[in-house]
């Protein structure tokens, strides 16, 4: 009998020994990786990791983030991506069209979610916007579409202007396509283009020398992760010139553009954090609609304005969301 008892106390004693060791074990949290061209995330990043707080993710807590940034070298993006496979992150955020190729490329499984793409489903990343399938969803920019309305707006503001230098990258696919979108709105309201190619920071200074030469009359600058990192280099060419710029976000008007008109690049990150809670909560990428934008802002600079010495429209000043004074 007493045999019995010792056998069953140590029994219970290791079975609670068991239990007590599981419950001390850490938790694995998961992961989400983030994929970008550029050097950071500036304020849309900080904007998507309060989204994830809100949605009650916290990170260091119930979530860990890894970012992988290609400080300009796309060529780097696939072992960037690569990388974030091999740690098994639950979800990859990918940040613009060359980080998106980067990660489909690199995982067939792992959900990601795209910001900030031109087309995805154009460009092969998803079967269709309303029903993605595969691995992979998001938000789309449609900057293509909005294309011919920069231009509509320079036209309004300016309505001199005969000649826009446009500042675009032609190793980005998405920049080939909103180039073209730019040249058949450039054609419609009988304005000339004038193409400055940078495919690399060694191209900048080239291109500025040809817009100078050539004066143009106003500058669209086009999204991509090379142009975006050196946008106070851009910015400094269009004051020095007096040359009226129009972007495709409200960030770089804040740092000194003239203009801008597009969606929030913040909002666009928010609304990413969203697509990663469901994902994280057991939803397929497959079942989840690629997101347009909703609402596109029209930002203007008069401090810019009065630097570069133009007067902007009270018929284009009433149309701002925001004016920067």
């Amino acid at each position: 009998m007493n045999k019995k008892i010792v056998v069953s106390l140590l029994a219970t004693s290791l079975l609670a020994s068991f239990y007590f060791a599981e419950a001390q074990q850490p938790k694995k949290i998961p992961t989400v990786g983030l994929l970008v061209g550029g050097r950071g995330f500036g304020t849309a990043g900080a904007a998507f990791r309060k989204a994830l707080r809100e949605l009650g993710w916290i990170e260091g807590k119930n979530i860990a983030i890894e970012s992988r940034l290609a400080e300009v070298s796309l060529d780097r993006l696939p072992q960037l991506a690569a990388e974030l496979v091999r740690l098994n992150v639950a979800v990859i955020v990918a940040d613009g069209d060359p980080a998106a190729r980067a990660a489909k490329q690199s995982t067939r499984t792992i959900p990601i979610v795209l910001i900030a793409v031109c087309d995805p489903a154009t460009e092969g990343l998803v079967a269709s916007l309303a029903r993605p399938g595969g691995n992979i969803t998001g938000l789309t920019s449609i900057s293509e579409e909005l294309s011919g309305k920069r231009l509509e707006f320079i036209k309004e503001a300016f309505p001199k202007a005969r000649r826009v230098a446009v500042l675009w990258n032609p190793a980005n696919s998405s920049n080939v396509v909103e180039f073209r979108e730019i040249g058949a709105a450039a054609k419609a309201l009988g304005l000339k283009l004038q193409s400055l190619e940078a495919r690399s920071a060694d191209d900048f200074k080239g291109a500025f020398a040809v817009g100078a030469r050539d004066r143009a009359n106003a500058l669209i600058v086009v999204r991509d992760p090379l142009i975006d990192t050196d946008h106070f280099q851009i910015l400094d060419f269009a004051v020095v010139n007096r040359l009226p710029s129009m972007h495709g976000d409200a960030e770089f008007v804040e740092a000194g553009g003239l203009m801008s008109y597009g969606p929030s690049r913040v909002e666009l990150f928010a609304r990413a954090a969203i697509y990663v809670d469901k994902i994280l909560k057991g939803a397929k990428p497959a079942d989840l609609p690629v997101e347009r934008p909703m609402k596109f802002e029209l930002v203007i600079n008069l401090k810019t304005a009065k630097q570069i010495g133009v007067t902007i429209p009270q018929s284009v000043l009433y149309r701002a969301d925001k004016v920067i004074k």
